[in-house]
């Protein structure tokens, strides 16, 4: 594999779903060697994600809106023009504040787009998460990512 270069236009971009937010793939992993990937979220005010561990490192930008961050117990509102990294392993989720947000995600190793590429062809989008939360999980066990229980709920 080698780098090279990848053009994505404003509001174009592969979509992947997940029960809490639509990802547009701005930067695949294809055109980086596996190094980075970088995803536009757009995410309603629905019932966050539960506590995760990834085995990849992340950061937020938020473009609109605002959302909670909480990170090994740690948590942090951003609005627009705020970041977070997150580092790989450490127990995190995400809930939107406002009606929605959109914020990116940079995304090292392609273990996010493979993980979400798997989730939105293999879980239902239009339940809700209780109702699909056995496909959720079988997707889990085929990628870097495990559902943990936390102290804090955001």
């Amino acid at each position: 594999m080698s780098y090279s270069p990848q053009h994505v236009s404003a509001g174009e971009g592969a979509r992947l779903h997940a029960p809490d937010a639509t990802l547009t793939v701005k930067v695949d992993s294809q055109h980086t060697d596996d190094a980075y990937e970088i995803f536009e979220i757009d995410a309603p005010d629905v019932e966050p994600t539960p506590f995760h561990r990834t085995g990849w490192a992340k950061t937020y930008y938020v473009l609109t809106g605002e959302i909670l961050v909480v990170v090994d117990g740690e948590s942090f509102e951003l609005g627009p023009g705020s970041s977070i990294a997150i580092p790989p392993n450490a127990l995190h989720t995400f809930r939107v504040l406002s009606s929605s947000t959109k914020f990116l995600v940079f995304a090292l190793t392609g273990g996010m787009g493979r993980f979400h590429a798997d989730l939105d062809a293999s879980v239902p989008t239009d339940r809700p998460v209780d109702q699909v939360l056995e496909q959720i999980v079988q997707v889990l066990s085929r990628h870097d990512v495990a559902f943990e229980k936390a102290e804090v709920s955001p």
